[in-house]
C-alpha cells in the first residue's frame, strides 16, 4: 500500500441511462456493486479513500458500510456545485498526491492506477488510444505535455481526429488540486463545474501535465446496461482465466456463471451452465452440470446435475444428486440421490435419504430444525415435520409422515392403513366395452 497518496471516488451520478430507481454504481458485477469494486482495488493502493455521494446517498452509503471499514463518505453539494470538479471540493485529501477515479469504472486495473501515482507531473491524465473515439473527450499534445482535454461537441476537425482520450482518472499534487478548485466556475453550456478545467488553470500557472497510457477496457464506464453485460462478461473472463491456471476445470467456460468471491480448493470441476454465487468455499469436490450453488461449502463432495445449494448449506463428503435442493443443510457423509428438499436439517454420516423426501421446516411463522444421526436410512416420499430428531440407525418406511422423534434403532411407519374395495373401479367409472 502506498502512505502518500489520497484517493477520491466521484459516485454523485443519478445514472439515468440505466434506467433504474437504483443508483447505478449499486448494480453488480460478478457479485459486487460496482462501488465495491472500485473501493476494493482503491484500498490496494491507499487507506486514505474518500467517497463522493449525491443520489441515494443513504443506499450508496450502507453498501460501503457494510463491505467495507474506514472509508470516508461526503455527499456532494450537487445544487450549488454540480459536476465533476464540485464533486471533488467535498472531499479533504491528507496526502501528497491525490488520486481522482470513476465509481463507474469497476474493471480498473490497480496497476495503472499506481502507473498515475508514479509519474513526476503535477497533474497526470489517464488516456487510452481508440479505434473510434467519437463521444469521448480527446486529450491535445504538444510533445509529451498536455495542452488541454477537449470534449467531443467543443472539438474542431483536427481534434476530432485526435485518437487520444480521455480515461477519467487523474492524479494531482494535493496543494495545485487546492488551489485551483476555487478557480473553476460553471460558465457553460451545463452550468456545471468541470475538473477538467482544472488543466487550463495549471497550465497557466505554468505547471506540468502529462499523460499515462492506460487500457480503454479497463477504464470502461458503465453508463446503461448494455454496457453492463459487456463488462459483467469481460469480468467473468478473467475469473474464470485465473482459477483455471490455477487447477479448476471449467467445463464450457462461457456457460459458467462465478462469484467474485467465490474461493476454490484442491482438484475442482465446474460442468456447463453452473451458477456458483456469493462467498461459496468449493474444495476437492465436482459441480455438475446446470446446479446453483449459494453462499455455501462444499468440500470432498459431487453436487447434481440440477442440483440447487441455497445459502448456508455446508456439504462434506457427500453426494448430492439431480433436483435436489438445499438450504442451510450440514450434511456429513450423506446420500441424496434425487428429488428432494433438505432445509434447516443437520444429517450425519451413513445417512440415505430416498427420492422424494422432504423437510417440513416452515409451519407459516416460523423456521424449525430436522436433526437426523447416522445411518439412518429414509424411504422415498418421506415427509419430516419439524421440528424432529431421527435417532441414529433409524428405518423410515417409504411414504410416511414423520410427526415424532425416533429412538435408535427404530422403524418408523407413519402413513394410513391401505384398504382396497373390491370392484369399486367399475362402480365409479363403469364397465367399458370390451373390442
Amino acid at each position: 500500500m502506498m502512505k502518500n497518496i489520497s484517493i477520491i471516488i466521484l459516485a454523485a451520478g443519478n445514472g439515468t441511462r440505466m434506467k433504474s430507481p437504483k443508483s447505478k454504481v449499486l448494480h453488480t458485477l460478478s457479485g459486487r456493486s460496482m462501488i465495491a469494486h472500485v473501493v476494493e482495488k482503491s484500498l490496494q493502493i491507499s487507506d486514505d479513500i474518500t467517497v463522493v455521494l449525491g443520489y441515494q446517498f443513504d443506499e450508496v452509503s450502507s453498501e460501503i458500510n457494510r463491505e467495507f471499514n474506514n472509508i470516508n463518505i461526503v455527499a456532494q453539494d450537487t445544487i450549488n456545485f454540480p459536476g465533476t470538479a464540485g464533486a471533488v471540493m467535498a472531499a479533504k485529501p491528507k496526502f501528497d498526491k491525490t488520486l481522482i477515479i470513476c465509481a463507474d469504472m469497476p474493471l480498473v486495473a490497480t496497476s495503472e492506477l499506481i502507473s498515475l501515482t508514479q509519474s513526476n507531473s503535477d497533474i497526470t491524465i489517464a488516456a487510452f488510444e481508440s479505434k473510434d473515439p467519437f463521444g469521448y473527450g480527446r486529450v491535445v499534445k504538444n510533445g509529451d505535455q498536455v495542452i488541454k482535454i477537449v470534449e467531443q461537441k467543443d472539438a474542431n476537425e483536427d481534434e476530432k481526429a485526435i485518437n487520444l482520450c480521455n480515461a477519467g482518472a487523474y492524479c494531482f499534487d494535493t496543494a495545485l488540486l487546492n488551489s485551483v478548485l476555487p478557480q473553476i466556475n460553471n460558465q457553460n453550456a451545463s452550468n456545471e463545474y468541470y475538473l477538467t478545467d482544472a488543466i487550463e488553470l495549471a497550465l497557466k500557472a505554468g505547471k506540468s501535465v502529462s499523460s499515462v497510457l492506460v487500457s480503454e477496457q479497463n477504464f470502461m464506464g458503465i453508463n446503461d446496461k448494455l454496457a453492463l453485460s459487456k463488462a459483467e462478461n469481460i469480468m467473468q473472463e478473467q475469473i474464470k482465466a485465473n482459477l483455471m491456471k490455477n487447477g479448476v476445470i471449467i467445463r464450457l467456460p462461457q456457460t459458467v456463471f462465478i462469484d467474485i468471491r467465490a474461493k476454490f480448493e484442491g482438484e475442482c470441476e465446474i460442468e456447463s451452465g453452473c451458477v456458483i454465487k456469493g462467498d461459496c468455499l468449493i474444495k476437492n469436490s465436482i459441480i455438475k452440470s446446470s446446479s446453483v450453488i449459494e453462499y455455501s461449502t462444499v468440500i470432498d463432495s459431487d453436487i447434481g446435475p440440477m442440483a440447487h445449494l441455497r445459502p448456508k448449506s455446508h456439504i462434506v463428503s457427500t453426494h448430492i444428486g439431480n433436483f435436489v435442493e438445499l438450504k442451510n443443510a450440514n450434511l456429513n457423509s450423506v446420500k441424496a440421490g434425487h428429488l428432494s428438499y433438505l432445509g434447516d436439517c443437520q444429517i450425519d454420516s451413513g445417512t440415505n435419504v430416498g427420492c422424494g423426501t422432504i423437510t417440513c421446516n416452515y409451519d407459516g411463522k416460523n423456521k424449525h430444525k430436522t436433526i437426523i444421526g447416522k445411518n439412518v436410512f429414509i424411504g422415498s416420499d418421506t415427509q419430516l415435520i419439524a421440528p424432529l430428531n431421527i435417532a441414529d440407525d433409524t428405518l423410515i418406511a417409504a411414504g410416511s409422515s414423520v410427526t415424532h422423534d425416533s429412538q435408535k434403532g427404530d422403524l418408523i411407519i407413519a402413513r394410513a392403513k391401505q384398504n382396497n374395495k373390491s370392484g369399486f373401479f367399475y362402480k365409479f367409472f363403469g364397465k367399458k366395452d370390451e373390442k
